[in-house]
């Protein structure tokens, strides 16, 4: 079945319609997660609240956008919400960050560098404004456009060039001075 096709059965109440709808872009969702929570089980935590929140919500998607647009779009704020609860229930010093959660590709490092890479990049990603951390979140884990993520933010596409340009500049003075 096609997306379209998938759609069409969810609406009509089918959950294994949706199950395969969602399997499609579960993982691309669960990285969004991922690297807006910082660690694996609010990953799965915010996750869960995405997919149940686009199951209810399926009548509400107008088909503007393309679903996985609309799936990021979820699970980026459900990934927020947890952060938010976790931010008034635990401070970030004592943040359980079990899971590095990014996949560094540099197999020539050894394992403790590419931890200590992990958790520098996840300590700058937490440095970073909420508004300019989801957009470089959803550029660079989600490979989503900057049009799908202008719109996503309710903001131009200009601006998310801008936030994203921002997040990467303060990205890379907060990874030099941790190596510093």
């Amino acid at each position: 079945m096609d997306e379209a096709e998938l759609l069409a059965a969810c609406r009509g109440g089918d959950q294994h319609a949706f199950a395969e709808l969602v399997g499609r872009h579960r993982t691309n969702a669960w990285h969004v997660c991922l690297q807006i929570t910082g660690n694996a089980h609010d990953a799965e935590d915010a996750l869960q609240d995405a997919l149940t929140a686009a199951w209810q919500n399926l009548h509400r998607f107008r088909g503007d956008a393309r679903f996985n647009t609309w799936l990021h779009r979820i699970a980026t704020n459900a990934a927020l919400a947890v952060v938010r609860r976790r931010k008034i229930t635990t401070s970030l010093d004592d943040a359980d960050d079990d899971s590095p959660g990014i996949d560094l590709t540099d197999h020539g490092s050894g394992f403790d560098e590419r931890v200590v890479t992990a958790d520098a990049v996840h300590h700058a990603l937490g440095q970073l404004p909420e508004d300019f951390r989801v957009a470089i979140v959803l550029a660079e884990f989600a490979d989503l456009p900057y049009a799908d993520i202008a719109e996503h933010q309710q903001v131009s596409v200009a601006t998310v060039k801008t936030r994203i340009h921002r997040a990467r500049k303060q990205l890379a003075q907060s990874l030099a001075a941790a190596h510093a």
